[in-house]
């Protein structure tokens, strides 16, 4: 279900208005999108959080505008703590839009009882999907993962309507045995110890010539 941001037209704009908005709560935000005029909002921060927490990119917009949106872009503060303004665009229901999913491991793989690790390269996956049926995450299940196996990106069970947009080929996760440190070699130092110093040589007296 789609969360629902009660929007107001924002008819101040300026770095300085942004920040008296966003202390009182609200994020600055804009509309755009089929041809149709960009129009300036603001958004409860609240009720814009709650979306992001629940993973929700469609939102019904209510009050001055009454339609539903697509969390194109967020831009976040250096820390990534507070979002700073939202860019959002008019969608249809049936309409394909381009995303970014986080991808969440599933079970626990055999092979780790086997000695082995387990690897995830991919954290989050580009797909393109109808804009109702956007995935709030791809869970991946490990429980066959055995050792020295991988699960890439056409292993992947996903729902008809999703297409993911990355190489089919790209490892998505996989069982691995632990690197051994290699041994140095010989004539160089181990880890800590201490490199002779070459080309100074010191007197009788211990001062260094």
């Amino acid at each position: 279900m789609a969360e629902t941001l009660n929007v107001q037209i924002r008819e101040t704009r300026g770095k300085r208005r942004a920040r008296r908005q966003r202390a009182a709560g609200v994020i600055p935000g804009i509309l755009y999108g089929h041809g149709e005029e960009t129009v300036s909002l603001s958004v409860p921060a609240e009720q814009l959080d709650a979306a992001i927490r629940h993973g929700s990119r469609l939102v019904n917009l209510a009050g001055a505008v009454t339609e539903q949106a697509f969390i194109r872009e967020l831009q976040w503060d250096t820390w990534g703590t507070h979002i700073l303004h939202v860019d959002l665009t008019r969608v249809s229901a049936h309409e394909k839009v381009e995303v970014r999913v986080a991808v969440e491991l599933r079970g626990e793989a055999p092979g780790v009882k086997q000695g082995g690790i387990v690897e995830q390269p991919i954290h989050e996956l580009d797909i393109e999907c109808e804009v109702s049926s956007i995935p709030e995450k791809i869970e991946v299940n490990i429980n066959h993962l055995e050792l020295d196996q991988s699960i890439t990106v056409a292993d992947l069970k996903l729902p008809p309507t999703v297409r993911v947009l990355e190489d089919a080929t790209a490892v998505v996760v996989q069982c691995n045995v632990p690197a051994e440190e290699a041994e140095p070699a010989e004539g160089v130092p181990a880890e800590g110890a201490e490199p002779e110093l070459i080309g100074r040589k010191k007197t009788e007296e211990g001062e260094e010539e």
